[in-house]
């Protein structure tokens, strides 16, 4: 015989015989199935139970959070009113508005710098004018 047949046979019979013992035990589960069902039951009052902690959990850290937020809430108002008490005292305080902006008094600063150094060159070249030599 060749070896190819016999290691043909000799897996098919390591898979089956296996299968065929799974089978003969099945037939004799039925303690199996009873501890099995107390074990659901038992598992399913355990899961009522961590339900109702988790509900509980869950409503006390709702309330919690809402305490917190509450707290900071409070103390967020408190500040607001202060500043706004803040910024009508220093409205009150500055009696006239600012009649420039800030662009604006740059450009009125260079114009009067401009004109001192139109004035300055007058001044320094005197009243006569001298005709240049250059010129010429």
């Amino acid at each position: 015989m060749r070896k190819g047949p016999l290691c043909l046979m000799l897996v098919t019979l390591s898979i089956v015989a296996p299968a065929h013992g799974e089978e003969s035990a099945g037939g004799g589960s039925t303690p199996l199935s009873l501890s099995a069902g107390g074990q659901i039951a038992e598992l399913q009052q355990r899961l009522k139970v961590s339900e109702q902690q988790r509900e509980e959990l869950s409503k006390q850290l709702q309330n919690t959070d809402s305490e917190r937020e509450s707290a900071q809430l409070s103390r967020l108002r408190q500040e607001n009113q202060r500043l706004k008490l803040q910024l009508k005292e220093a409205q009150a305080s500055s009696p006239l508005p600012r009649l420039l902006t800030d662009q604006q008094q740059w450009f009125v600063i260079g114009a009067a710098v401009a004109l001192l150094a139109l004035l300055c060159g007058i001044f320094a070249s005197g009243a006569t004018r001298k005709r240049r030599q250059w010129l010429n």
